[in-house]
């Protein structure tokens, strides 16, 4: 079990969840909110994300990613505490979990929807399950490519939020798309520390992350840049509301980017760069709690 749990990555859940939370504190605010409809969603994406990371263990010890030099926690397919026939069969076990709690979710929040939105969601299921299995896995993994970002930013930020908020009010509003894209550079950061602490084992492995293809001084500029435009979309949506007082709460969680960005430039060694993952993560929770009480304040 703790084999599992330790596969499971129970640490990346918050980040997961941030998108979640955001798009339910937007229904919320706009009048319309169901607790059920914000369980089932966090549940789908529970297991979306244990499935991504159950994936990424066995993508990336069949492929010969993860070697004895890596420098992040050790996988458990690549360490031998679970077999590779074992780890398949949980992958294929949260999948269909995934699958079950989403057709869920999808019944009881699009009941007055047409059956084509139904049709449409159900598809975005079954992309969402595809892209977490094929970020390390397949013949041509879009996660050793440099894709990864663009997928952190699509299913962390847009469809999270986005759709959360459409399962909840069965409406689109283009200007949420600011606060999905600022909860989605802020995954998308995550994920850039996870590669810049890798940069040089995924370079000897074939592994072409964003990172390895800017280098890494580019790279912690890149990472400025996903910091500093989070914070900027979160402002402007602010702004453009007109809103004012409680409505910049959230800026309180803005000091922890700074402090983020500045560790991952003057960190010299990878090893230092692990608690910034968990740093990041839990700022971008605390980024969304607060905005979302300044909505709902």
């Amino acid at each position: 079990m703790k084999s599992w749990l330790a596969a499971a990555r129970p640490r990346t859940l918050p980040l997961a969840l941030a998108s979640i939370i955001l798009g339910s504190f937007l229904a919320s605010s706009a009048g319309q909110f169901s607790w059920k409809i914000a369980i089932l969603a966090s549940l789908t994406t529970i297991f979306l994300q244990i499935l991504s990371n159950f994936a990424n263990d066995y993508g990336d010890a069949v492929s010969g990613k993860d070697t004895a030099e890596r420098v992040g926690p050790r996988r458990a397919v690549a360490t031998g505490m679970i077999t590779k026939e074992a780890m398949l069969r949980g992958i294929i076990v949260t999948a269909v979990l995934a699958l079950i709690s989403g057709i869920w979710l999808l019944v009881e929040s699009l009941q007055n929807a047409s059956a084509q939105v139904f049709w449409i969601f159900l598809g975005l299921g079954f992309l969402c399950i595809g892209a977490a299995i094929a970020y390390t896995n397949g013949k041509r993994p879009y996660g050793y490519s440099g894709f990864g970002d663009i997928a952190v930013l699509l299913f962390f930020g847009w469809v999270g939020v986005l759709g959360t908020y459409f399962l909840h009010t069965l409406s689109f509003d283009p200007l949420l798309l600011l606060p999905a894209t600022s909860v989605g550079l802020l995954a998308t950061g995550v994920l850039n520390i996870n590669n810049i602490r890798d940069i040089e084992t995924d370079a000897k492995t074939g592994k072409y992350s964003i990172p390895v293809r800017l280098g890494r001084a580019r790279a912690i500029r890149y990472h400025w840049l996903l910091l500093v435009g989070s914070m900027i979309c979160a402002v402007v949506y602010t702004l453009l509301l007109g809103a004012a007082g409680l409505s910049w709460l959230y800026v309180l969680a803005f000091p922890l980017f700074v402090l983020n960005g500045r560790a991952v430039a003057n960190h010299q060694k990878p090893g230092e760069l692990n608690p910034r993952l968990g740093q990041l993560a839990l700022s971008t929770l605390l980024f969304v709690l607060l905005w979302g009480v300044s909505l709902v304040g």
